[in-house]
């Protein structure tokens, strides 16, 4: 899938209320909630920070857990704020804003692109690491490919997805979560992100080519494959 959407939504406070909604019923307060926080298109770069900190104050309270997303390659400058500098107030100020709305510790993941050098990747975990966070979203959509404009998910994705959960397994050591996304589709792809060092997986161009149902085909898969014997 070639994505060129960008972030089309609504606005944190229309997220919020729906996330409220949502937990208002028993089934919504029984399912996983990640809230991925981008910066607003139309919000310059040297604004990135406060813009940050208030979607992250409107959803946190509703949220398991809290993603920075630095990485979508549809936002103009989005992948400028991957570089530590940029990112380190990003993130304390989304961690203040967001425990301090929802009274409690909102674990904390960053989400970054497949298209980073080694050496910055290693620098975003080495931040990781000095910060505390919970953990890394890994990877975002690519834009190596000669497709036009976009992000380019699915299969031709999943080698260097791989790539990168490896590399950030053995900068962060065993204490950090890392979700593995980028090009599952099959059940030996959840295995190789799985063995590559991913602790959870998540999909897109799979379930948007296999339905709603494929998520759970994977999980019943990876349950009877892991099962200790």
């Amino acid at each position: 899938v070639r994505n060129r959407m960008g972030f089309n939504n609504s606005g944190a406070d229309e997220a919020a209320r729906r996330l409220r909604e949502l937990r208002s019923t028993v089934r919504g307060r029984s399912i996983v909630v990640g809230a991925n926080i981008g910066k607003t298109k139309v919000v310059p770069l040297e604004d990135a920070v406060e813009d940050y900190r208030y979607s992250a104050a409107a959803v946190a309270r509703w949220a398991d857990y809290l993603v920075v997303n630095v990485s979508s390659p549809n936002t103009p400058g989005l992948r400028d704020l991957q570089n530590v500098e940029s990112l380190r107030p990003i993130l304390e100020a989304v961690r203040e804003a967001g425990d301090a709305a929802a009274h409690r510790h909102v674990p904390l993941l960053v989400k970054i692109a497949p298209d980073l050098a080694d050496a910055d990747i290693d620098a975003v975990a080495d931040l990781v690491t000095d910060m505390g966070l919970d953990g890394v979203v890994a990877t975002n959509t690519t834009i190596d490919h000669d497709l036009g404009e976009g992000g380019l998910s699915g299969a031709p994705l999943l080698p260097r997805s791989l790539e990168v959960v490896r590399r950030l397994r053995a900068r962060l050591g065993e204490g950090p979560t890392i979700i593995g996304v980028g090009g599952i589709s099959s059940i030996m792809d959840a295995e190789l992100m799985l063995d590559a060092g991913a602790d959870l997986l998540q999909a897109y161009t799979a379930f948007i080519y296999n339905g709603p149902a494929w998520p759970g085909r994977i999980n019943r898969a990876l349950a009877t494959m892991r099962r200790p014997r």
